[in-house]
């Protein structure tokens, strides 16, 4: 049995085609830090350490739908937790990002483009090759939340509207001034 000559996989400059075709697999764990764009949405006031992505990615070779040549797929797997700030009482809440996807690969950006809006499957080229790290950020970043926020917060939230618990900023010394006054007086 011949073993496989390719046995260390460049995950920056991937040969998708090889590492499918030969059913080959990588996972890690890294530093947050090392994904700068996912980093930059952290907050880290106080925290000395950061967290840690973990993911794999497997490849794969698929028969192709229209009984044609077979496509390259990987299926990349992440997760961990990000230090974001709640929307609702400004403290930091963290929260768990995952990613479970798959993506065929075709030839290039061109080809990507023109099968993109005729399938539901994620495409990505194999040329230029991709970096299995920007895919992994990307894929992370899009699973941020758009409001981050806690279950409970862990303080109390003072809400200006609405709460009648909450007095007027300016001490309750005076009434608030009516917007359309100055328009009633300037019609006289």
């Amino acid at each position: 049995m011949k073993s496989n000559p390719k046995t260390a996989w460049n995950p920056e400059r991937l040969d998708m085609r090889a590492f499918a075709q030969a059913g080959a697999s990588l996972q890690a764990e890294e530093p947050l830090p090392g994904f700068e764009r996912l980093h930059a949405e952290a907050v880290l006031e106080g925290q000395s350490s950061v967290g840690l992505v973990r993911w794999q990615a497997r490849g794969e070779m698929r028969p192709g739908a229209t009984g044609g040549e077979p496509s390259a797929w990987l299926h990349l797997q992440a997760d961990t937790s990000v230090p974001l700030t709640c929307q609702r009482c400004l403290g930091p809440v963290d929260t768990p990002l995952a990613v479970d996807r798959w993506f065929r690969f075709v030839a290039d950006e061109a080809a990507a483009a023109a099968e993109d809006d005729d399938c539901e499957e994620d495409l990505l080229a194999l040329e230029p090759r991709p970096s299995l790290h920007d895919v992994l950020e990307d894929e992370l970043l899009m699973e941020l939340p758009l409001v981050p926020m806690h279950d409970t917060c862990p303080v109390p939230v003072t809400l200006r509207s609405g709460d009648p618990a909450v007095g007027d900023d300016d001490g309750g010394a005076s009434p608030r001034k009516n917007p359309f006054a100055d328009l009633a007086r300037l019609k006289k």
